[in-house]
């Protein structure tokens, strides 16, 4: 459970056409020691947004006068709350709804109901974000218009992708590099997918991530001048470009683009890592394998294929990302199944409810 203190009180702004809904949000908020100002209707909430300038922005989807998806179009346009956090609120669970309000540039979600304590999550998780990126915004890095990091910068990475002379085949479960060795290299994933983790004294994997097609990995380790902290294997056949310190760190130093992608990757890192530690230290083991399942889900599901809701997966794999062991989350997946939540066969993993694995209670 997270602790609410603020030290600077906060100001969230929460647009929501139903009365009820909007005044029982407000009173959670408050009692976090939030300050607190609601609007009726999307064309209240947009000028009510420019005239307070809210450090957050809660609106639902469905609204008259201007829908949520309006709102932020329209706050998006405008300079002083384009870079606003904003969350959404729909009592829609289909994807293409949460997706399309993603792809606009909300920052996140909540799906209606909702508990107190998924509301005040999310808001905390989401100031502290912005908190951290404004507050390591020296050089003006961070103010880099996301176009141009876009064009710019990622056409560099890709002519320093491009001059590599050969792309490295790893056949599944080859380590591309291990804890504790000098870091020399930056990863690029061009097909396939990788986990990273790190192992105790007693040989227990602990899975710190999982990359797909177009990641990149060891860039931390470059960048803070250590040793690799973590080891990284295929999950799959994959194809790699490995890329030499010297010619990275050529590029990061003459492109400033290229500097303020990976300073921000770096810091959503951290943040999320720092958050999935959070999980693990307090959810209970079915919340803690429902979050394992989701982030597999998220990471590497194939959309709009038939198998969209399928995830292959190894159990001892699954026990490492949820820390638990790997009995425990065979427990699991089986009350899972027999909850209608997920499909089994094999070492597939099927969806059957996204929703309700969502929205699980702790």
């Amino acid at each position: 459970m997270f602790h609410y203190q603020i030290t600077i009180m906060k100001s969230i702004l929460v647009i929501e056409d139903n009365l009820e809904v909007r005044e029982n949000i407000a009173e959670i908020l408050e009692l976090a020691g939030y300050r607190v100002f609601t609007s009726e209707n999307g064309k209240l909430g947009v000028e009510d947004a420019k005239r307070i300038l809210p450090d957050l922005i809660i609106c639902d989807v469905m609204m008259p006068e201007l829908d949520g998806y309006g709102v932020l179009h329209v706050l998006s346009k405008i300079d002083s709350t384009a870079s606003i956090p904003f969350i959404f609120l729909t009592a829609k669970t289909e994807k293409s709804d949460v997706r399309k309000g993603m792809n606009l540039g909300a920052d996140d979600y909540l799906t209606k109901p909702f508990d107190d304590q998924e509301l005040l999550d999310v808001v905390e998780i989401r100031l502290r974000k912005h908190e951290l990126i404004r507050t390591n915004s020296g050089n003006d890095l961070y103010s880099i218009n996301e176009i141009v990091l876009e064009a710019r910068g990622i056409q560099e990475l890709e002519k320093l992708i491009a001059d590599q002379r050969k792309v490295s085949r790893f056949k599944k479960k080859h380590v591309l590099y291990s804890e504790g060795n000098n870091a020399n290299s930056l990863f690029f994933i061009v097909s396939g997918r990788v986990k990273t983790y790190k192992t105790n004294e007693d040989g227990r994997e602990f899975i710190t991530g999982l990359y797909k097609e177009g990641d990149f990995l060891g860039y931390m380790n470059l960048l803070e001048g250590s040793d690799y902290t973590e080891s990284s294997m295929a999950l799959e056949e994959s194809e790699i470009h490995i890329i030499p310190k010297d010619e990275f760190f050529a590029l990061l130093f003459s492109n400033k683009d290229v500097a303020a992608k990976f300073i921000k990757m770096l810091s959503d890192d951290l943040i999320e890592k720092e958050e999935r530690l959070l999980k693990l230290a307090y959810n209970s083991v079915r919340k803690r394998v429902a979050e394992s399942l989701l982030m597999l889900y998220n990471n590497f599901h194939k959309e709009g294929t038939e198998d969209d809701y399928t995830i292959a997966i190894y159990r001892e794999d699954l026990a490492s990302i949820a820390g638990a062991s790997k009995e425990t989350v065979i427990r699991t997946l089986s009350d899972f199944k027999d909850e209608g939540l997920v499909n089994i066969t094999g070492s597939k993993i099927s969806i059957a409810n996204l929703t309700k694995l969502q929205k699980m209670r702790n």
